[in-house]
């Protein structure tokens, strides 16, 4: 765009036309955003900024907000189409927006600098598929699960299920409960808390009947990783694609953890390996303790235990429902040039406080997903958890924190331990999965080797970010899925 290209205030256009709301969310359009300390000038989705903000644009801060004059003509022109314009009205009846028709631009404003240009738009990070679960009415969404959810019991129970089958109703049923949680709970955050657990209910019930059978299958001889994978990588929107891959792939890292501690004695192993191995790095976290008490015990409270049924499906649902909070626009969010720490720290706490306060799922999966990017205290992590650690610490200067993680959630919450054990799990699946996703905008994708040894080297000799015993789980992991996937 020239310097002395016109753009229309995104306040103004707004103000004077309430549709031009709904039709930049099913558009979407971008967002000319200008600091106004640095006049750095940058393109967000609509949608990205709408979801963190439904009205970011009349909030006072650094940033001002900015359509391109093509792009508002075209909302002009569209708006005068009248059934594009009675569509949109019956999209916003309820909402306290009254319809207006199509006037003149408001006054121009010349942008200041070029602003960089918009993502391609076709690597959506949500594609076709979302706007029309977001389309649908809510008490059509419950029923999409339920209809996964039983292909997966039948996969499940049917001799004659092919891998192939298996693995197309497992991304199926993944991808669509992802995007109806996401979409129900977005809408769920402009409700009262009760008027909310009520607007979630059903889908909460029937997401947990989903992910109670998605472990039966993803537990069985006809899963399939390879076939899973390839599926994922052609399905719609790179951030369905990541929250897919990183619950399943959560969901095997459970059961494999499991299979390890209940029927092949990792403990054991573990503990003879402790000093040699591990020890050193847990000195960094309990360095108030004498060294004799620096033990595997100390590391897990209560020692190395297999996770229950009820666990199991406690933190599996967690994963799920890891990254609701995350804006659509993974550049914006997460990318170099559109990098911003509040709104990256905002996904984990707008997904915490949707999980928590409007919805009935288990408490467990609101922690994993507000306390999954932690890093063990470190200044590159962020969370709810170093806030109120920080506080407890405040108001009680002299208490310590004797054991590293927990497997249940009141010593977190009474402060007794530094982590919780579901989401140090999902912490390095997360970071895998970001480091080898191809479709990241910022970096080339890392091999799965490559991935592994900048987490050993970044995220534990450098600094103790992931938890290296479970880091140690992860790569065995990794390895015994290989021949699953070949196979």
């Amino acid at each position: 765009m020239a310097h002395s290209a016109k753009v229309v205030s995104l306040k103004q256009v707004i103000a004077r036309y309430p549709l031009a709301r709904d039709l930049l969310l099913k558009k979407q359009e971008s967002v000319i955003c200008r600091n106004r300390e640095s006049g750095k000038v940058k393109n967000v989705q609509f949608r990205a900024l709408f979801q963190n903000n439904p009205r970011f644009w009349e909030h006072s801060s650094s940033w001002e907000y900015f359509l391109d004059r093509a792009v508002f003509q075209d909302l002009v022109n569209t708006l005068r189409a009248p059934k594009e314009a009675s569509h949109l009205a019956r999209r916003s009846e309820g909402d306290g927006s009254p319809a207006a028709p199509p006037e003149e631009p408001p006054s121009l404003t010349a942008a200041p600098t070029d602003p960089q240009p918009a993502a391609p738009a076709n690597i959506a990070n949500f594609g076709d598929d979302y706007e029309e679960i977001e389309e649908l009415p809510a008490v059509e969404r419950t029923p999409r699960i339920q209809q996964r959810t039983a292909r997966l019991a039948q996969c499940v129970l049917s001799p004659e299920t092919t891998p192939d089958e298996a693995a197309k109703a497992v991304v199926d049923a993944t991808a669509d409960t992802t995007m109806i949680n996401r979409a129900t709970l977005l809408e769920a955050l402009r409700l009262g808390d009760d008027q909310a657990r009520a607007y979630t209910e059903e889908v909460v019930k029937e997401t947990t009947r989903m992910v109670k059978t998605s472990i039966r299958l993803v537990d069985s001889e006809i899963y399939n990783d390879e076939l899973v994978q390839a599926l994922v990588q052609k399905s719609n929107g790179t951030v369905v694609q990541h929250m897919t891959r990183v619950f399943l792939m959560g969901l095997e890292f459970l059961l494999f953890y499991n299979r390890q501690v209940i029927t092949k004695g990792v403990a054991n192993r573990i503990r003879i390996r402790f000093k040699r191995d591990y020890k050193h790095h847990y000195r960094q976290l309990l360095s108030h303790l004498h060294d004799d008490y620096v033990s595997l015990e100390h590391v897990f409270l209560g020692g190395m235990k297999g996770l229950s049924e009820i666990e199991l499906t406690r933190f599996a649902t967690g994963f799920l429902v890891h990254d609701v909070g995350k804006a659509e626009d993974i550049e914006y969010h997460e990318g170099d040039a559109g990098y911003d720490r509040n709104t990256v720290e905002r996904h984990v706490k707008l997904g915490y406080k949707a999980v928590m306060d409007k919805t009935n799922y288990p408490r467990e999966a609101a922690l994993i997903t507000g306390y999954h990017h932690e890093y063990y205290g470190d200044p590159h992590g962020y969370g709810y958890f170093r806030e109120f650690l920080a506080s407890y610490k405040s108001a009680n200067p002299a208490a310590e924190q004797d054991y590293v993680m927990a497997y249940t959630m009141e010593p977190v919450l009474d402060y007794q331990v530094l982590a919780y054990f579901p989401a140090k799990m999902l912490e390095v699946v997360d970071v895998f999965d970001s480091l080898t996703d191809p479709n990241r905008k910022y970096r080339s994708p890392l091999s799965q080797e490559e991935a592994c040894t900048m987490i050993r080297e970044e995220f534990i000799q450098k600094q103790l970010k992931i938890d290296p015993i479970i880091y140690d789980l992860f790569i065995d992991f990794l390895d015994q899925r290989r021949p699953r996937a070949a196979g």
